[in-house]
């Protein structure tokens, strides 16, 4: 699967290893940054994921910092994205499986490593139910009456 990933600071070294074990398991990932652990604006990479998945280069993307609350926000503003901020496997399996989420926040300072890659792993592997799950997605996606 084809994935893009970004982060600020305080998510970088989760990034890194995110990015090593997506990888590993044969995705294609593309990395927004940041490139360290140099203080820097969130937004400035975070909003390039999200739009690169509203566009549909990618199917999924995934973002984090301190604790992955403004990520989401961020991605949150760009139309098309569902992007879950997740701190277990119960979490990203419902973010996926009720509201076909598209794309993952994680906080490196909320969550030890080898839960986030548990969290991503489980993120990745489960199927969007549908069903009646599906006309809330859509009501989600449905264009604002404030426009």
């Amino acid at each position: 699967m084809k994935i893009a990933i970004g982060s600020d600071h305080a998510g970088f070294a989760y990034k890194e290893r995110i990015r090593q074990y997506l990888a590993e398991r044969g995705h294609q990932v593309k990395d927004f940054g940041t490139f360290s652990a140099d203080s820097c604006d969130y937004p400035v990479f975070i909003r390039p994921v999200a739009e690169a998945v509203a566009a549909r280069e990618f199917p999924r993307g995934i973002v984090l910092g301190g604790s992955g609350n403004g990520e989401a926000m961020v991605a949150n503003r760009v139309r098309g994205v569902r992007c879950a901020l997740c701190w277990d496997l119960r979490s990203a399996q419902l973010s996926r499986a009720h509201n076909d989420s598209n794309v993952l926040s994680l906080g490196q300072r909320m969550i030890s490593v080898e839960a986030a890659l548990e969290i991503v792993q489980t993120w990745l592997d489960t199927p969007f139910e549908g069903g009646r799950h599906a006309a809330r997605i859509a009501m989600i996606d449905a264009p604002s009456t404030a426009e």
